[in-house]
């Protein structure tokens, strides 16, 4: 476990629920992962949930508005990039390809954002810390601590966050059927791109985030019993760990993971 009190630029640094049903959600997650909350007011009838784990942010949720409802927005995770200059950084997207969806703006004093599309079609935002840095803590269950781009082009997708981030990013497999690249910003490895034969048929472009867990078996179980879906149950991956990919019970799907012995370090 340990304590973050600044994210590296290109650092996935918060992650935020849009869902239909916030007190769901909140009960949903905070079972699972242990997750507490405090909610702050935004308007009429309308809060913010900041989730925590000893008194550390984790991720935060929002009830997703009609507007976006009625274009058919469904419940989902997006993450949050961290960034020098929000501006910059979207007017750099925009030269690469990419689209932005809302332009940077600030949120009250804790720091500025926009929202962005990659050339392919995976939406993301960008952060750029004042007060709130975004996540506060890792290394602990319930911690965000991966995220895989399925994209239907790898090469296209690779090359418009390597140039946008700095990413560096590691082709280890060239044979198509296992051809998983990695993500690595500055020292650490944060992601990766699967290969596109990977994809679920007519899935639109997304980011997957996934959350450590100690055992993946007994997590997965309980958020099927609290409702939600197994889109892929427990798997083991060779010398890497066991995930699970999981729908909440609004439908929003997230992973769950759980680090090999040997990759732990563990003998």
């Amino acid at each position: 476990m340990a304590n973050i009190e600044k994210h590296l630029p290109g650092e996935f640094c918060w992650i935020e629920l849009g869902t239909t049903d916030q007190a769901a959600a909140r009960d949903f997650y905070g079972q699972i992962f242990g997750w507490t909350f405090k909610d702050t007011p935004i308007g009429p009838n309308d809060f913010y949930t900041i989730f925590q784990l000893q008194g550390r942010n984790t991720a935060a949720a929002y009830t997703l508005r009609h507007e976006e409802t009625s274009r058919g927005i469904p419940s989902h995770w997006n993450l949050y990039v961290a960034v020098e200059s929000a501006d910059a950084t979207a007017a750099q997207a925009t030269r690469l390809g990419g689209k932005v969806l809302a332009p940077p703006f600030d949120v009250f004093d804790a720091g500025r954002m926009a929202n962005l599309q990659d050339p392919t079609g995976a939406k993301f935002s960008l952060w750029q810390a004042k007060k709130n840095v975004g996540t506060g803590i890792t290394g602990l269950d319930g911690t965000l601590c991966w995220a895989d781009l399925n994209t239907p082009d790898q090469a296209r997708a690779g090359q418009f966050y390597s140039d946008l981030f700095g990413w560096q990013i590691v082709k280890e497999d060239e044979d198509a059927a296992h051809n998983y690249w990695h993500i690595k910003n500055g020292e650490e490895f944060i992601g990766g791109i699967p290969p596109a034969a990977y994809r679920q048929p007519g899935a639109a472009a997304h980011w997957l985030a996934y959350f450590t867990v100690s055992d993946c078996d007994a997590t997965s179980a309980k958020a099927k019993k609290l409702g939600a879906q197994l889109h892929m149950p427990p798997t083991d991956f060779e010398d890497v760990g066991r995930m699970s990919v999981i729908a909440d019970p609004q439908g929003a799907t997230f992973a769950i993971f759980k680090v090999a012995a040997r990759r732990a370090g563990v003998s």
